[in-house]
Parts: structure tokens; C-alpha cells; sequence
């Protein structure tokens, strides 16, 4: 048996997150976008939290704040990522982080 496939039979199912919001920032034509979505969306799934997508050349403001380095991943009002999206490691955030928690 795969490592992988142990360490996941251990863990358990995944404890859903209802409680953590994400806002996902983005633009249009950005690949990276496109690729973290669909990270953030497979792992939406299967933690059940909320979502919402900003394209940030809406807002001036927006394109001062995160300029060039989308897509940036807010998790309750915190930025956690900016540029490339890390899938490992936020599947370990949503794993370490206990719901009700502040992350």
C-alpha cells in the first residue's frame, strides 16, 4: 500500500471547515488563477467551506493592495497565500487549524 494511502486511511475523513471563509483574489487571464481555483475547489468539496471569488481590477484599491501577485488566498481575513498555491500545504492549514479557531 502507497504511503499516501496509509497516511489517509489513519487520518481519517477530513474534518469539514464551514466555519473558515476564503476569499480568493484573481484576474482575468491568469493562469496561476485558474490552477489555484481548481485547487481550492477539489478541496472545497471536501471541506465545505465558503468561497468568494474577487477579480481585483473591479477596485483600484484592490489592484494597489495585491498588484501583480495573484491569486492571493485570504482565510478569515488573513492573506496565507500570494503567487503559486501550494496544495500540500493547504491541506495542512485546514487539517491543523481546530474549527472555531482563528487562523
Amino acid at each position: 500500500m502507497p504511503i499516501a494511502l496509509l497516511l489517509q486511511w489513519l487520518r481519517g475523513k477530513p474534518t469539514p471547515r464551514p466555519d473558515l471563509q476564503f476569499v480568493f483574489f484573481t484576474r482575468a487571464g491568469c493562469c496561476l488563477c485558474d490552477n489555484a481555483l481548481e485547487i481550492v475547489n477539489r478541496l472545497q468539496s471536501v471541506y465545505f467551506f465558503a468561497v468568494e471569488v474577487v477579480d481585483i481590477d473591479t477596485s483600484p484599491e484592490l489592484v494597489q493592495a495585491h498588484g501583480n501577485w495573484v491569486p492571493v488566498i485570504a482565510i478569515n481575513g488573513t492573506v496565507r497565500f500570494r503567487g503559486r498555491i501550494n496544495e500540500v500545504l493547504l491541506k495542512r492549514l485546514l487539517d491543523a487549524v481546530p474549527p472555531g479557531a482563528t487562523v
